[in-house]
């Protein structure tokens, strides 16, 4: 039978968000119904609620997620009503050419669920964010989009792995493959950063060198394993990371802004053969110029990082055990708990740098 509860709901471009009571179906097949119990404030809520990511109004915001499966619909295996779970935005479809060469973190055919949510006063469907849609007291997901991880984990902190630190730190180990004794620049300390600075530290890099223009972003910075701090308003970020690698760069450049100014500064910022990695998102309109004969004559890789390249059923579980063993401390990016209805004052304060994550608790 269908339930009402509360949710999040961005009714227009720029337009405050407001609570509304929303329908939730029961789950169809291969699809589950979840019971929110914490949400991160992500910055691609604030973009859905700009009208950045589509026009799809209205949007059901909310994606980095964590809470217990309600029910599930027919043909469901992996997970079962009880069960503690991290939601994810990349269900792996299993059969697509990536996932049957035995690479499905970059599955192309990932899948949400087949119903829709809608809003109870007008039967209007509604736009989950990235598929979830979890500034919600229960939603509805594909039951593929539901990671089981130990229960003994706070949610406010475990649901934080399904975008922003997951994409951080799945960008140093997964996609940048840091590894012990290297040096490490990551440009641009927000969350994203911030976790790619905590993956590096976790793989065992030697030299962590956090750029930022705000020294506030720069304390937490350290806080999080960074060796190094540059304020690239008082200096050159490329000489700086240059200087503090023996003139050779870093190994691996993590590019967590999105925009061409830095990402020329990630590149000339890396050592002969080093590695560039994108995990800020760009806009539509950014082009980015280089040399091609830099390009070539520098050599090494230049990637994307998509989600940190993560496999959740791997990750996830891996990630919330090294926390409960004190090798990760994921409470330290939990700047502030909300409830449901501070979840417009949470983007203001994400907007003026004030936080790292605001996290709704339900």
């Amino acid at each position: 039978m269908a339930q009402e509860v509360r949710g999040v709901i961005a009714p227009g471009k720029d337009e405050p968000v407001r609570i509304e009571t929303i329908v939730v179906p029961d789950p169809g097949p291969g699809e589950a119904v979840v019971k929110i119990q914490a949400c991160g404030v992500c910055h691609t809520d604030l973009h859905y609620k700009q009208g950045g990511i589509s026009d799809d109004f209205p949007f059901l915001l909310g994606h980095e997620a964590a809470g217990v499966v309600e029910s599930v619909g027919a043909g469901v295996t992996d997970v079962a009503p009880g069960d503690f779970v991290i939601l994810n935005w990349r269900a792996v479809c299993g059969k697509c050419r990536a996932c049957l060469r035995g690479r499905p973190w970059y599955c192309f055919d990932t899948h949400n669920a087949e119903q829709k949510m809608t809003l109870a006063s007008t039967g209007q469907e509604l736009s989950p964010a990235l598929g979830i849609g979890a500034f919600a007291e229960k939603t509805l997901v594909a039951a593929g989009q539901c990671t089981k991880v130990d229960p003994a984990v706070s949610a406010e902190v475990a649901g934080l792995l399904g975008c922003g630190v997951m994409a951080g730190i799945g960008a140093a180990i997964n996609t940048g493959n840091v590894g012990r004794g290297d040096t490490v620049a990551v440009i641009g300390c927000g969350g994203v950063g911030d976790a790619a600075i905590a993956g590096s530290h976790l793989a065992g890099a030697a030299k962590i060198i956090a750029v930022d223009i705000d020294d506030r972003k720069l304390e937490t910075a350290r806080s999080m394993g960074a060796t190094h701090t540059v304020n690239s308003r008082a200096s050159d970020p490329v000489e700086a990371i240059r200087e503090l690698t023996g003139g050779f760069g870093a190994d691996v450049v993590i590019e967590a802004v999105g925009r061409p100014e830095t990402y020329r500064q990630a590149f000339y910022a890396r050592d002969l053969a080093g590695t560039v990695v994108l995990v800020g998102v760009p806009t539509p309109e950014m082009k980015l110029e280089l040399p091609l004969l830099d390009v070539f004559g520098r050599g090494g890789s230049l990637k994307s990082s998509w989600y940190g390249d993560c496999l959740p059923s791997r990750d996830f579980p891996m990630l919330i055990d090294l926390h409960l063993q004190g090798r990760l401390d994921l409470g330290k990016f939990v700047t502030e708990t909300i409830r449901l209805d501070e979840v417009e004052k949470a983007f203001e304060r994400m907007h003026a740098g004030d936080v790292l994550r605001s996290v709704v608790v339900l």
